[in-house]
C-alpha cells in the first residue's frame, strides 16, 4: 500500500497485520480524495481519523497539505502501525495518535474545544458503529461549519441521516459504499 498523491506521493505504508483491520485500497482513496478536493483545499484542513487501523485515509490528507490530523483506533496494534508510518513518512510534528474507543477520544477533543474540516469514519463492518459515530460527532460540536465527514460503509448498509448535516456525495465502489456529509 502506498501514498498515492501529495508531498510522500508514492511511499509506502504499513499496515496492520491479520483480518482485523481494512486499509482502504488506492481506488478507495482515490475516489474519496477527489471528491473532497472538487470541495475544499487541503491546505487549511484538520483531519480526524476514527477507527483509523493503518491510518491509510489521514495519512493522505497529510500528504496533501492537511495542517494537523488526529487518529483514533482502540487496538494498540493499529496505533503503533500508525505512529510508525508517521515517523517514516515525516508526519509526526503535525499528527497525534489516540489509543482509545472513540467515544472517549471524541469526549476528550470536544472538551478541548477541537473541531475538524474532514473526519473520516471507517468503522468495522461487523459492528457498523457509523450512525452512532456521526451523530456524536454532531452533538460534540467536532465538524467544523463546511466541514466534510467522510463515511465508509458495507454497500447493504442503511444509508445514515444526521440533522445538520447533508449528504453531498455518495458512491459504491465494488463492496463499499463512500458517503460524504457536509456540516451546514
Amino acid at each position: 500500500m502506498r501514498v498515492i498523491a501529495g508531498e510522500a506521493h508514492g511511499r509506502r505504508l504499513v499496515a496492520p497485520r491479520g483480518f482485523s483491520t481494512r486499509p482502504a485500497t488506492a481506488r478507495v482513496r482515490a475516489s474519496i480524495f477527489s471528491r473532497l478536493a472538487s470541495r475544499l483545499n487541503f491546505s487549511e484542513a484538520r483531519v480526524l481519523d476514527i477507527f483509523a487501523g493503518s491510518g491509510s485515509l489521514g495519512l493522505e490528507a497529510l500528504s496533501r497539505g492537511a495542517v494537523a490530523a488526529v487518529f483514533v483506533d482502540s487496538s494498540r496494534i493499529a496505533t503503533a502501525t500508525i505512529t510508525r508510518n508517521l515517523w517514516e513518512l515525516g508526519f509526526a510534528d503535525r499528527a497525534r495518535v489516540l489509543q482509545l474507543d472513540f467515544r472517549h477520544a471524541l469526549a476528550d477533543l470536544a472538551a478541548r474545544g477541537e473541531s475538524f474540516e474532514i473526519v473520516f469514519v471507517d468503522a468495522p463492518y461487523a459492528r457498523d458503529t457509523s450512525a452512532e459515530v456521526l451523530a456524536v460527532l454532531t452533538q460534540l460540536g467536532l465538524i467544523a461549519v463546511g466541514g466534510y465527514v467522510v463515511i465508509r460503509q458495507f454497500h447493504r448498509a442503511p444509508a445514515l441521516e444526521v440533522a445538520g448535516l447533508e449528504c453531498a456525495s455518495e458512491a459504491t465502489l465494488g463492496d463499499h459504499r463512500i458517503a460524504l456529509y457536509r456540516r451546514l
